[in-house]
C-alpha cells in the first residue's frame, strides 16, 4: 500500500475521510453504505477511529482490516494510547501489518467516560503520542500521522507550548498532520504558520465537518475546547427552530470555508463524516472533486 504523503503527492485536490467504529450491527451497515457511496469518488484515504477512550476497538480493527481486504480505498489505522500497554500496542500494531495496513494515526487519546477528566498513563502504557509515534516507527514501515488542534490543544498553557508538543510528535517520526475540526481557513493558515516557523514541514489537512445546527455547534465546541466562532454561531442561533436554514447555513459555510483552504494550498481536506456521506458528497459536488466533474 502506498503512504499517505505519497498519495498526497499525487495530482489533487485531494480529500479524506473518517468514520467512527460502530456500535452495532445495524450501524456497521450504515457504515458499509457510506463506504460504498463514498469509494468511487476515490479519497486520498479513509481512517477509522478508535472509540472514545480507546473503546471499541475491535471493532475498529476489524472495520479497517475489510476495508484494506475488501475496497479500493487506502484505510488508516487510527491508534490510541489511552488504556493500554505498550504490549497490547504492539500486538494491535502487529494485527494492522498482518492484513498490510502501513498508515497509523497517532492519538494519545481522551480519558474514557470524561473527554475533559484528568488523562492517566497505563502502568505499562505512554505518557505522550510522540512514544506512540516511536513505537509503531520502530515496528515497521509505517507512516504515522498525528493530531493537531486548529487553535491550541485546551490542556496546553499557550501556543508556544502547543506547538513545541506538535514538533515533537514530528521529531519523534511523524510526516502527517490531521486538525481538529475547523471553523475558517484562517485557523488553518495560522496553525501551519506557527509549524513552518518551528521548522516542522509535513503536510497539514484540516478537518471539516458542516455544522448544521446551534445545538450540535455548542456541543463541539465544549467537548473540543475550541473558542466559538461568533458569526457562524449568530447565524445559526437566529434559526434555531428551523432545521432546514440551519443545514442550508451550515453546508454554505463548509463549502465556503473548504474552497478558501484549497486556495490556501491545504493538500487534502479531510472529512468528518459520522459515517453518513450525504454532506461530504454535497460539499464536494460543489467543488467540482467529484471524478466526473474532474474530467
Amino acid at each position: 500500500m502506498p503512504t499517505v504523503p505519497e498519495r498526497l503527492a499525487t495530482g489533487g485536490p485531494h480529500f479524506s475521510v473518517e468514520f467512527m467504529p460502530p456500535r452495532s450491527d445495524a450501524d456497521e451497515d450504515v457504515l458499509w453504505r457510506s463506504v460504498r457511496r463514498l469509494e468511487p469518488l476515490r479519497p486520498a484515504f479513509v481512517s477509522v477511529t478508535y472509540g472514545a477512550g480507546g473503546s471499541r476497538r475491535e471493532r475498529t480493527i476489524r472495520v479497517t482490516q475489510r476495508i484494506a481486504e475488501e475496497t479500493t480505498l487506502l484505510p488508516v489505522a487510527h491508534l490510541t494510547a489511552v488504556g493500554h500497554s505498550v504490549a497490547e500496542l504492539r500486538q494491535i500494531i502487529g494485527s494492522y501489518a498482518a492484513v498490510g495496513v502501513n498508515n497509523i494515526l497517532a492519538l494519545r487519546g481522551d480519558p474514557p467516560g470524561d473527554p475533559n477528566g484528568e488523562w492517566i498513563a497505563h502502568p505499562q502504557g505512554l505518557e505522550y503520542t510522540g512514544q506512540l509515534v516511536a513505537l509503531a516507527r520502530s515496528l515497521g514501515s509505517f507512516s504515522v500521522g498525528v493530531a493537531a488542534y486548529p487553535d491550541k490543544h485546551p490542556r496546553s498553557t499557550d501556543l508556544a507550548s502547543d506547538t513545541r508538543f506538535l514538533v515533537d510528535k514530528i521529531n519523534a517520526g511523524a510526516d502527517f498532520v490531521i486538525t481538529q475540526m475547523l471553523f475558517s481557513a484562517a485557523d488553518y493558515e495560522r496553525l501551519r504558520e506557527r509549524m513552518e516557523r518551528a521548522g516542522a514541514r509535513v503536510p497539514v489537512l484540516p478537518g471539516i465537518m458542516p455544522v448544521t445546527s446551534h445545538g450540535r455547534l455548542m456541543r463541539i465546541v465544549e467537548l473540543s475546547g475550541q473558542r466559538v466562532p461568533e458569526q457562524l454561531a449568530d447565524e445559526l442561533y437566529a434559526v434555531r427552530e428551523d432545521p432546514e436554514a440551519g443545514r442550508a447555513i451550515g453546508m454554505e459555510h463548509a463549502v465556503r470555508m473548504s474552497q478558501d483552504l484549497l486556495d490556501a494550498g491545504a493538500p487534502c481536506l479531510h472529512f468528518y463524516t459520522f459515517n453518513r456521506s450525504k454532506a461530504t458528497i454535497e460539499v464536494l459536488s460543489a467543488l467540482g472533486m467529484t471524478p466526473a466533474m474532474r474530467r
